[in-house]
């Protein structure tokens, strides 16, 4: 993917309002608001953008595009806010916020930034199983992420756990690579959309094993095994496998940030997107929400892009 600006190149210090994220949601704020001529920063602490959404494999439930992969779709967004004037910063990874200073103080690991309104789009990150050897064996066959992993298991036996959509989407597409996939799901029933469930049963490389939770993760210099424990008649039983990939959930990326918050970190807005402080905002994963998509991270973006407008003229 396309990099936008080098995290070195020496930016302005002061922003009518900064993006801190780059997801669709960051990125759709990130239009709006520079469309309506606030002078706009987005801050990525990776050095591409798009956030989780960037590492999915295909995108089909987008209204206006009917099939393009995680990538495609966030080069998309990225160029769109861009035609507006918006300045995307890659590399730029968020230490620290001051919402009791105006206008806002920003640090990042390179620069400090001063904002009048700021849009917290961080997002969350894959919730862990915190079992022994997770934390061993990530990135030596313990996975979070199929379309970076998958062709490392060409031909190898893998198991997916969790029940939802991002287990079952990255399951199907595990299949490309692997010789077999056991998605397995501590319920009886699957949580995600029938669409995929019916792709999954359908295909002939996808086995599912209910009922039943990883208790271990075992190896040598990589996974070999894992200790598989049936909630239902208390069995335990070894299972030869050579990659876990991990789809249980999501954790708020919002510790950086002294907002109102619910019992597990995510954000609460109002209907404006704003936060309890007065011009911050916050929009997608991160943010308190029936329904975790690109579409309404999308929205949310616009709506929090167009308030911030608001916000900043209302400055005088």
């Amino acid at each position: 993917m396309e990099l936008s600006l080098s995290f070195n190149k020496k930016l302005d210090r002061d922003w009518d309002v900064v993006i801190i994220g780059s997801g669709p949601g960051g990125l759709s704020a990130a239009l709006y608001a520079s469309r309506g001529k606030l002078k706009t920063l987005v801050l990525e602490k990776n050095f591409t953008v798009g956030g989780n959404i960037a590492l999915t494999s295909l995108i089909e439930d987008y209204p206006g595009i009917k099939e393009a992969t995680g990538e495609e779709f966030a080069k998309l967004l990225k160029e769109h806010a861009e035609s507006f004037g918006a300045v995307i910063a890659t590399g730029e990874e968020v230490i620290s916020v001051d919402f009791n200073s105006f206008p806002r103080l920003i640090k990042t690991r390179n620069a400090e930034y001063t904002a009048k309104a700021v849009i917290i789009a961080t997002g969350a990150d894959p919730r862990r199983l915190n079992v022994p050897g997770e934390e061993e064996f990530i990135g030596k066959g313990v996975s979070y992420c199929a379309v970076c992993d998958a062709p490392f298991f060409k031909d190898k036996n893998v198991i997916v756990v969790g029940g939802g959509n991002s287990a079952l989407d990255e399951g199907l597409y595990l299949t490309k690579f692997a010789r077999r996939v056991y998605i397995v799901h501590r319920r009886d029933q699957l949580r995600a959309d029938k669409i995929l469930q019916e792709r999954a049963f359908a295909n002939p490389k996808i086995e599912f094993i209910f009922n039943t939770v990883v208790k271990k993760i075992e190896g040598d210099s990589v996974v070999r095994r894992v200790l598989l424990f049936n909630n239902k008649t208390n069995e335990e039983k070894y299972f030869d496998i050579d990659a876990v990939f991990i789809y249980i959930g999501l954790v708020p990326n919002s510790s950086l940030f002294n907002v109102e918050k619910d019992e597990r970190g995510y954000i609460i807005t109002n209907e404006r997107m704003e936060t309890s402080v007065r011009g911050v905002y916050a929009v997608g994963d991160v943010r308190k929400s029936p329904l975790k998509q690109a579409i309404t991270a999308a929205g949310e973006g616009a709506i929090a892009g167009y308030f911030a407008e608001k916000f900043v003229e209302g400055l005088g």
